[in-house]
């Protein structure tokens, strides 16, 4: 199995299930063309320019589906590539290579879209300290996968799941009747977890700094509005701008003075690499 330590066992696991689902009892189209004993080489090639991520989830689908394919990497994880550059090459069974194609493909594109996404857009905020985020608006299953993306693209991840930190967002100030009130439920039973609050006004600014949460989050507010939020604050929490923010308004976020902005679109509307498996030999 390959040593890779980003590989974790809930990344086998949707490696298996991305098998499982596309093998099923069989590859009746390799296994009717192609001889059991027969061996192959192959290559995979970028067909874009953009940030590779990916290469060693792809070489475990190919060991799991048969431990004697050799994947050798040409590129590093999180390197800009051009197009037409060779990014890996693979030998052994030719069935298992046939077999493992398409899932293998599939985890290097998508993540590869992720990185060279993620890329662009901390491009877009270069010369400020804003660091870009990602959220929990994952593939349902994928979230390892994508969120490895994220960081290989130079991005980092923020909570991982509902689980490892406390976001208090509009609903559930709504139901609690308060930021104030929210916090102090949460408190109560989140202890020694973080805390951030979504914020709708400057007043709610206000109030959740006061109860010295350690998070901000800033949604749909406008340029001005996060300028004064981050004259408040004064470092005092993390500012998180969040709201469909795009590539063509994300500097102006930035040049604001928020410390983070986070973007769904990385993983929600990702378009994916183009790479390709070329057959190269017997």
């Amino acid at each position: 199995m390959t040593s890779s330590s980003a590989i974790t066992p809930e990344i086998l696991d949707c490696i298996r299930r991305a098998l499982v689902e596309d093998i099923g009892p069989g590859d009746v189209t390799t296994n009717a063309i192609v001889p059991e004993d027969a061996v192959m080489k192959g290559r995979i090639v970028a067909k874009q320019d953009g940030i590779v991520a990916g290469l060693d989830v792809a070489q475990a689908v190919y060991d799991m589906v048969d431990h004697r394919v050799s994947f050798t990497a040409h590129v590093e994880e999180g390197e800009h590539v051009s197009n037409k550059t060779l990014l890996a090459s693979v030998t052994g069974p030719a069935r298992a290579l046939l077999t493992g194609e398409r899932t293998a493909l599939n985890f290097l594109g998508r993540m590869s879209g992720i990185a060279t996404m993620t890329g662009q857009y901390m491009q877009a905020v270069a010369g400020t300290k804003a660091v870009v985020l990602d959220t929990r608006k994952t593939v349902p299953g994928l979230r390892d996968l994508d969120k490895l993306a994220v960081k290989r693209g130079g991005g980092r991840n923020h909570r991982h799941a509902l689980y490892d930190m406390v976001l208090i967002k509009d609903n559930h100030i709504d139901f609690a009747g308060s930021i104030t009130k929210a916090v102090e439920l949460a408190r109560a039973s989140a202890k020694g977890l973080e805390i951030e609050v979504e914020t709708r006004t400057l007043a709610d600014v206000s109030e959740a700094l006061n109860l010295g949460v350690d998070w901000i989050m800033l949604d749909n507010m406008s340029n001005d509005m996060m300028r004064e939020a981050v004259k408040m604050v004064n470092g005092r929490a993390r500012l998180e701008a969040s709201g469909n923010i795009t590539l063509n308004t994300i500097r102006s976020v930035a040049e604001t003075g928020v410390d983070f902005i986070s973007v769904g679109a990385l993983t929600h509307s990702v378009i994916v690499f183009d790479v390709s498996f070329k057959y190269e030999g017997k």
